[in-house]
């Protein structure tokens, strides 16, 4: 099915999930799949995709989240995270993938891998992390945009506690820290927000011509 403005316009954050709806596995696959696929700087993907299964923990995180029902109502809850460090190895195991899969010798790589590392080791981790983050966010655009496509509801979040998150998921022991959220799954009837005029700015203030 191709992606037309009407799956945008149909799409919304959506606050009231049934749960007795729960997306087919590959449906889920295809999701992951368009994150899996999206844009990022350089190819690096500096980033991972928690799939939040385990019902306790999701129970656990929703006091961490506001207390927001989507959490634990939702089909499937992910949780996109950056990396904690960049360095070296991130960037030498991003060439060894290039390599792998194009079959190219890692000699042919390596002025481009130097080229990276100029233009990234030497920024601060404030600025790194930020953005390693905007990298996230890019891959939520995507798996956002192809789930409207194929008619499954989501919800961004960046509604929690990140240090609550950080502890129950154990992220500083893998290296990560959360960015975003997203729920996934099926509207409620209940949710009224579902048939609400979606408010956005119009075209002539949002876009300047130059």
């Amino acid at each position: 099915m191709a992606l037309s403005l009407g799956h945008l316009q149909w799409r919304y954050a959506t606050k009231k999930f049934d749960s007795s709806k729960k997306i087919s596995p590959s449906n889920l696959q295809t999701l992951l799949q368009s994150a899996q696929l999206a844009a990022s700087s350089y190819g690096l993907q500096p980033y991972k995709i928690l799939h939040i299964k385990n019902t306790e923990l999701r129970e656990r995180l929703r006091p961490a989240s506001w207390n927001q029902a989507q959490i634990v109502e939702a089909s499937d809850l992910l949780v996109f995270c950056a990396y904690n460090q960049f360095d070296t190895q991130t960037i030498d195991d991003h060439l060894a993938l290039v390599s792998q899969v194009r079959h190219q010798d890692m000699a042919n790589l390596e002025g481009y891998g130097n080229f990276m590392k100029t233009k990234l080791l030497g920024l601060s981790q404030d600025t790194l992390q930020n953005w390693m983050a905007k990298q996230a966010y890019i891959a939520l655009g995507f798996l956002l945009t192809t789930a409207a496509q194929m008619g499954i509801d989501a919800c961004p979040m960046e509604g929690f506690e990140a240090s609550e998150y950080t502890k129950i998921l154990n992220l500083k022991g893998q290296g990560l820290q959360p960015t975003v959220a997203v729920t996934l799954g099926y509207r409620s009837a209940e949710d009224g927000l579902a048939k609400a005029p979606k408010v956005r700015k119009p075209l002539s203030e949002l876009v300047i011509p130059l």
